[in-house]
């Protein structure tokens, strides 16, 4: 039986009508908020996503201080790596390094599976769900095997993608071979979570946004598919990516019942390009920094933008969030007064 009732997040997911708007927000859990960096103190990020008790703590702390609807796993795309037992760092300032790219065939067989169990995850959702109250979702978290396959190509966050696609153009059966190898890892880690207790799911791909669709649907569709479809009857499921506009009608193809959308495209325009008849967004982040005039302003055009795409039949709900996550030096007050903005105008 599930812990939740009346819970707006995945009422909207599966397309009932909530009892208030829905809204949570990418990266609410984070640099933004003060207490996020006392706890955070001396702890290296990887590091922090093992720590039960810390990882639990620091995916509440925006529940407690904003008011959102659900709590976003707190965890980094290279988790799964790092327990199958890459090695990879966090590095301030720049985000995932790898110890040793990939780059042969080789490599790519040599790439570890995670095939057992990751308790501190399983230990922290457990900690996080006896606090959360019965209208609070709990999102898992997994990113996309392009985003991670990008990583361990270029050995780090890249500007211009140019070993992954080189690769990708060059040697497309050792491409089909690593996102092969990458995609049993990512599914692994979303099992444990959903047996863990997880309400919904977020397969967060940061990079897809710099491929085509033609690329998009040769080389990651198949993938993003697969590590859906294990969710499938199970959690309410959504899908995002970073400057997706263009690919929005293929991501939804991969199957969730929600698809999130960046600030980037209207969400008028976004419903008409997708399948999915649930909407997520898409609030600009550096709004959160003009004031809550222009806040509300944004808003509104926002609602407007999804009541007409509800009356022209082409969604039938909505979650709020920002179209990305939470920028680094926001005022956490801000954020506050955004959810509660939110909340007033429904």
């Amino acid at each position: 039986m599930s812990r939740l009732n009346n819970a707006p997040l995945i009422d909207a997911a599966t397309g009932r009508t909530p009892s208030r708007l829905p809204v949570w927000f990418m990266r609410q859990a984070g640099r933004s908020l003060p207490e996020y960096r006392k706890v955070r103190e001396g702890i290296d990020m990887l590091d922090s996503c093992f720590m039960p008790e810390l990882l639990a703590e620091i995916t509440l702390q925006p529940v407690r201080r904003h008011d959102v609807d659900g709590a976003i796993l707190f965890s980094d795309i290279v988790v799964p790596l790092k327990a199958a037992g890459v090695g990879v760092n966090i590095v301030p300032g720049r985000g995932p390094v790898m110890d040793a790219p990939i780059r042969t065939r080789q490599d790519v067989e040599n790439l570890p599976i995670l095939d057992q169990d990751v308790p501190e995850v399983r230990e922290g959702i457990r900690i996080i769900l006896d606090e959360l109250n019965p209208q609070q979702a709990l999102i898992g978290f997994v990113g996309a095997p392009f985003t991670l396959a990008s990583y361990l190509v270029e050995g780090g966050p890249s500007k211009n993608h140019e070993k992954t696609k080189a690769l990708m153009h060059a040697e497309p059966e050792t491409w089909h071979a690593l996102m092969e190898r990458l995609t049993p890892t990512i599914i692994s880690f979303l099992e444990l979570q959903m047996e863990a207790g997880i309400d919904a799911m977020q397969l967060f791909d940061s990079w897809a946004g710099y491929l085509n669709e033609r690329d998009y649907r040769e080389f990651v569709l198949p993938y993003s598919t697969r590590i859906l479809a294990a969710a499938e009857g199970r959690v309410p499921r959504i899908h995002f990516g970073v400057g997706t506009g263009e690919l929005l009608g293929a991501m939804s193809e991969a199957g969730s019942e929600v698809m999130g959308v960046d600030y980037r495209v209207s969400m008028d325009v976004a419903a008409k390009r997708v399948s999915a008849r649930t909407l997520q967004g898409n609030l600009d982040p550096a709004l959160l920094f003009a004031g809550d005039d222009a806040i509300r302003g944004a808003v509104r055009t926002i609602k407007d933008e999804v009541a007409a795409a509800q009356a022209a039949g082409d969604i039938d709900t909505h979650i709020w969030n920002l179209g990305h996550g939470v920028l680094p030096t926001t005022d956490a007050d801000a954020v506050t007064r955004a959810v509660a903005i939110i909340h007033e105008e429904g």
